[in-house]
């Protein structure tokens, strides 16, 4: 028995600590799904604190897993795991059962699992924990409370430390598809043998005071002016396999609205897209385009924040992508993406650019 919940205890420790170092690795990606989340619940409010949620939620799964393989305190970091555990069960049982989230995040980007696999994994640590919480008793720690209380102040420490400097200089390991060395083109192709998801188009409206529903392509004979326009929404018919590209939303507009996308990316000469969503006026923007410019002559500004970009006045051709886009390719604003065509030749944070 001792064999057994040694062995039980030190996989769920370990478990944890591997999930809080994916997901610690790449902070603000856990936060983008936190506000995913948020969305689907009406709770868009908390999405300024996603960040901060994200920061302590890493730190407490990391450390709980070192508490868990310390065995100190082992009676109260079993009970906080079972907490953490039937939280994270509710969560990737809702992305489940809902099909509203199409990942949890669990792993972050680096291992994307399905709901199914993510609610499975969760069930079963659940049982696990149960066992561990049952038998406490039987597990005795030989650690002394000053030594506990130093690895655990230390794990802390030493998560926020990496936590932070992620935010600064990009994760460590890079798992997007915007990562050093990939082709965005071959990255924007469907793989063979996709079969996306089947939806219909539903529509509501209000006719003589009841509401009627039918498809985008079904509408009634009579259909006029007395219908008034309520809510559309999609509606699942039948479930692709999952197989899609891993970029489905790189498109780049001048500011006169000129799609200049595929002109762009086969560009014959090296060029730099720089990667911000928004404009921030502390950013050492003359500074950093100038120090790109003594090696490339072709500097591009990519933002969502048209307005912002054009008051900065900083000489360059302003390009506008998407926000969701942007997130992806650049978890640091600004971030320095040096091309060669469509390959991404260099990604670095603008903190780590202005230091060469």
């Amino acid at each position: 028995m001792q064999a057994f919940l040694k062995t039980l205890r030190w996989t769920v420790g370990l478990l944890f600590i591997f999930s809080g170092l994916i997901k610690a690795n790449d902070p603000l990606g856990l936060s983008y799904k936190m506000q995913e989340f948020f969305e689907v619940w009406g709770l868009a409010f908390l999405d300024d604190y996603s960040l901060a949620l994200s920061l302590f939620m890493n730190t407490l799964e990391i450390v709980a897993g070192v508490a868990l393989l310390i065995k100190f305190p082992y009676k109260q970091t079993l009970w906080l795991l079972l907490g953490l555990i039937v939280f994270f069960t509710f969560l990737t049982g809702y992305a489940l059962f809902s099909g509203k989230i199409k990942t949890c995040g669990c792993f972050g980007d680096c291992i994307p699992l399905t709901p199914k696999v993510s609610f499975i994994k969760d069930v079963v640590l659940l049982f696990a924990i149960l066992i561990l919480l049952f038998n406490h008793k039987k597990v005795k720690s030989n650690l002394s409370k000053s030594l506990g209380i130093f690895l655990l102040i230390l794990s802390t420490g030493l998560v926020g430390y990496g936590q932070y400097y992620t935010l600064q200089h990009l994760p460590f390991i890079d798992c997007l598809p915007y990562k050093r060395g990939n082709d965005i083109k071959e990255q924007m192709k469907t793989p063979e043998g996709a079969i996306p998801d089947s939806v219909s188009i539903q529509m509501s409206f209000l006719k003589e005071g009841k509401t009627v529903q039918f498809d985008i392509n079904q509408f009634p004979s009579d259909f006029d002016s007395t219908y008034v326009y309520q809510d559309r929404k999609e509606v699942l018919i039948q479930k692709g396999n999952g197989l899609e590209a891993k970029i489905v939303d790189f498109s780049l507009f001048t500011i006169n609205n000129l799609d200049t996308t595929e002109s762009l990316l086969n560009t014959k000469e090296p060029y730099v897209l720089l990667f911000s969503g928004t404009i921030d006026n502390s950013r050492p923007w003359k500074d950093l385009i100038a120090k790109i410019k003594q090696k490339h002559a072709l500097v591009y500004l990519v933002t969502a924040d048209k307005a912002n970009a054009a008051q900065l006045q900083l000489d360059i051709p302003i390009l506008i992508g998407d926000m969701t886009m942007i997130k992806t390719a650049a978890r640091v604003w600004p971030s320095v993406m040096i091309m060669n065509g469509s390959t991404i030749m260099e990604k670095q944070s603008y903190v780590d650019y202005l230091k060469k």
